[in-house]
Order: C-alpha cells, then sequence, then structure tokens
C-alpha cells in the first residue's frame, strides 16, 4: 500500500487471533501496521507480532527493492508491535534503533539485550533527518505504556501515532471503524485520558495530513471527525443522547424489569435505548456503550449480600477505567433482603461526576404495581433530565 510518494505499509493481517490481549474478541482479526520512509535514508516504522515476522520481512524486502534501511523506529515496545526487533536486526545488522530510553529498557527484559551497539536514544522534540524528510518525535507517555513515542513526518505532515487512532479488525475486512475503534479505545486506553488529552493538545500544534497507526486503516480523509471523537472520549465526555440499560437476572424477573424501562422510555420518547445482558454479551462492547451514552441503568439481583458477579465486574470495568460525567440509575432485586443497589452505589460514588436519580426501583421477586410504578416514574426522570 502506497501512504505517500516516499511512505509506504508493510503491515500484517491476523486472522488466526481469537482474543486480542488474552481478553478482547476479534472476529474479524487484527491489523499489525508497520511502514517504510523511502528517502536518502530508509526508516522503518516499527516491527509486528512475532507470528508474522516473515511475512512482514518479505513485505519490507519488497518495498525496499534492493535498498537496505538505515534506521529502525520502535515507538512502542507491546509485542504485538515488537517482536520482531530480533529478526530485523538479524536481517539488517547495520541498521541503528531508535526509541526511548524507556523502550531500551524494555528490550533489555524481553530479549536479554537493549542492542547498546546500535542503538539511538530520542526524547521529546528530537529529530531525525532522512534527507527530504524529517522526523520530529513526540512523548507520549502512558498512551497507553510509558515508552511510546509518536513520530510527526514533517515533509508529508504523517503522524505516525502509535496504538493511537487505532481499532480491532484486520484492514482486509469492511467494516464500521467508530464502532470498533471505540471499544478498542475504552478497552486499552480508556484508563489514561489525561495522557490521551496531553497527546491531543501536542498534535494540535502539528499539521496533520495523514494518520498512520499502529492497527486499522490508515487515516486520509475527515481527520477532524476522528479527532473529535478521541476528544470526547479521553475527556469522558458524551457521545451520543441515550439510555444504555445493563442488567443480569437469574430467573428473569430482573430481565423483565430492564425490558419494561426499556419499553418505557421508547414510548416517551428517549432518543436511543441500548439494552444489554451482562452474562450473555462481550464485556467489552458493553463498556463501550456505558461509555458512548449519557445515562445508563443498572439492574441486578442481589447475591450472597451482594450483587449479581457480573454486574461487579462490569462495575469494575468501568471503574478501572475513570468512569465519570454520567447519569447513573438503579434497579435491584431481592426476595427477602435487597442489598445490590446499595453495593452498586458505593462502588460508583468513587467516580468523578456521578449524579445517581432520585428514583431506585426496588422488586421484591418478581415486578409488582409498586414496583411497576417505580419504573414509571424512573423513565419520567431520566427523561426530564
Amino acid at each position: 500500500m502506497q501512504i505517500t510518494n516516499d511512505i509506504k505499509y508493510i503491515g500484517v493481517n491476523d486472522h488466526d487471533i481469537d482474543l486480542f490481549e488474552g481478553q478482547y474478541i476479534v472476529e474479524n482479526g487484527m491489523a499489525y501496521n508497520s511502514y517504510v520512509i523511502l528517502d536518502d535514508k530508509i526508516a522503518v516504522m516499527d516491527t509486528v507480532d512475532t507470528s508474522f515476522e516473515k511475512e512482514w520481512l518479505e513485505n519490507l524486502k519488497a518495498a525496499l527493492d534492493g535498498r537496505t534501511p538505515d534506521y529502525l523506529v520502535v515507538q512502542h515496545m507491546e509485542p504485538d508491535h515488537s517482536a520482531s526487533i530480533d529478526a530485523f536486526v538479524n536481517a539488517y545488522p547495520d541498521a541503528v534503533i531508535v526509541a526511548s530510553a524507556p523502550a531500551f529498557t524494555m528490550m533489555q527484559q524481553f530479549f536479554g539485550m537493549d542492542y547498546a551497539e546500535k542503538k539511538q536514544i530520542i526524547k521529546e522534540g528530537d529529530t531525525l533527518s532522512l534527507g527530504t524528510h524529517t522526523l520530529q518525535f513526540v512523548a507520549a507517555p502512558m498512551v497507553h505504556w510509558p515508552e511510546v513515542m509518536v513520530t510527526y513526518d514533517i515533509h508529508d505532515k504523517v503522524l505516525f501515532s502509535a496504538d493511537g487512532f487505532g481499532k480491532f479488525g484486520a484492514l482486509d475486512v469492511d467494516e464500521d471503524w467508530a464502532c470498533e475503534a471505540r471499544r478498542y479505545y475504552f478497552g486499552i486506553v480508556g484508563k489514561y485520558g489525561m495522557q490521551v488529552q496531553n497527546l491531543l493538545k501536542k498534535a494540535a500544534t502539528l499539521d496533520i495530513q495523514i494518520i498512520c497507526p499502529l492497527h486499522g486503516p490508515v487515516l486520509k480523509e475527515n481527520l477532524e471527525y476522528y479527532v473529535n471523537l478521541y476528544q470526547t472520549w479521553s475527556s469522558y465526555g458524551v457521545e451520543s443522547e441515550g439510555v444504555m440499560i445493563a442488567y443480569t437476572s437469574v430467573y428473569g424477573h430482573t430481565k423483565a424489569a430492564a425490558e419494561l424501562l426499556a419499553d418505557t422510555l421508547t414510548k416517551k420518547g428517549c432518543p436511543k435505548v441500548v439494552v444489554a445482558d451482562l452474562a450473555r454479551e462481550d464485556m467489552a462492547e458493553c463498556v463501550e456503550d456505558a461509555f458512548r451514552y449519557g445515562k445508563l441503568v443498572l439492574a441486578t439481583t442481589t447475591y450472597n449480600t451482594d450483587m449479581f458477579p457480573f454486574m461487579r465486574e462490569f462495575i469494575n470495568d468501568l471503574t478501572e477505567r475513570n468512569y465519570q460525567n454520567r447519569t447513573v440509575a438503579l434497579i435491584e432485586n431481592g426476595s427477602w433482603a435487597p442489598t445490590a443497589a446499595k453495593a452498586m452505589r458505593a462502588k460508583l460514588e468513587t467516580c468523578k461526576n456521578i449524579t445517581f436519580t432520585e428514583t431506585t426501583v426496588q422488586i421484591r421477586s418478581a415486578l409488582n404495581a409498586e414496583s411497576t410504578a417505580q419504573i414509571e416514574a424512573l423513565a419520567e426522570e431520566l427523561c426530564r433530565s
């Protein structure tokens, strides 16, 4: 793939993977992106997962067309991007490795060596001239590892954004960018909103025409759309008006309450209602929707004087990712001693700027006239807020 006259894509698609980072379902696989800049001197931007190093080296060889690379720029040391460093060094022993000091420390940890005889340490503001192209390095600590540097090609106005602006899915699959980018962002980067905001401020000073991430497609058009989404996500803002109802249910009674609330909200004109069974749906997609919408309803049974395990996992996933700036409503079910609402509230009170609705629905085993009226009142309150 030709990115610009001098920049080529040399990455690979992985359709063998089932779980990315051991936890995220990726039905459409993953792309491990790598690029080469062909100038008076040649720079290779990152490597790929070790399972694809032979394919990657063949892609690189084809792009080089008989030439030899001068530099390997390592922006991020996660193994899906760095595991083929040693294979590159064996293939091109005269090339210099360019990376941050923390990245070289991680190379020692991963490979038992830090390539001392061929390393060039870079820091914020450093530049590397390739001839026509000059690379400017921008520190991006904790987006989402501490060693990360992103790279700006001043000549072609290209930002090599490491894991920023990435998404799940291989490049030979056509799918909506925002859905899988959102799930990727909140699953992997969501905790580090402040650090992403810091990077976006730096990026705003650059004239960026193309974004080349380490996962997902190269972004060339309507960059404002992608940047605005990252602004919203990293500031924990509301992307879409609507209500997400997340529930767990043992015998179907709490499910019935969640569905009744959803139906009532729809009839009252709520712009969007999303209902998720936390025991059966992809938890990462549920987390994605909780961050997407401005209002969240949690409905669960009391279980061992606490909440049902899938609800506890869901709330833990939210709090670990700095869930904030949302309206939250609670529905609890308990046959003799309901305590789920208290337990859920205690977990979420540790989050910033959470507004709890005045109405909390309490179900005693199954819906009755009283709890049905509470659901009506809750729907009215959610539509007003």
